[in-house]
């Protein structure tokens, strides 16, 4: 009988979650993780929804959604930048990758 190689605990559960489809629902519950820690407007965010490397962000005050709207690129940039150190996520999964849009509401 072959020996199996052996794998990290990290790679373990990365298997599993893309074995049992579930790879997308954890990369948006990380990609909404990193919203709340990248624009620090946790508290004035309603809704939150992602979708095809689109991220739909609605706020409760007009002047925090103005003063994020001159930083939607930066914003971006830094929300990909947490995913890409985190090793639960998973960048290649077509649903639920990195964020290519920022649109708020």
């Amino acid at each position: 009988m072959p020996r199996k190689t052996a794998l990290s605990v990290g790679d373990a559960i990365k298997d599993f979650l893309k074995q049992y489809k579930l790879a997308s629902g954890l990369n948006t519950q990380l990609v909404f993780k990193a919203w709340d820690d990248a624009s620090g407007a946790g508290k004035y965010t309603l809704k939150k929804y992602f979708r095809e490397g689109r991220l739909y962000i609605t706020l409760s005050s007009s002047v925090v959604r103005s003063q994020l709207s001159f930083q939607k690129d930066i914003l971006k940039d830094k929300i990909n930048e947490i995913l890409a150190t985190d090793d639960l996520f998973t960048g290649d999964n077509t649903s639920g990758g990195y964020v290519k849009e920022l649109i708020l509401k």
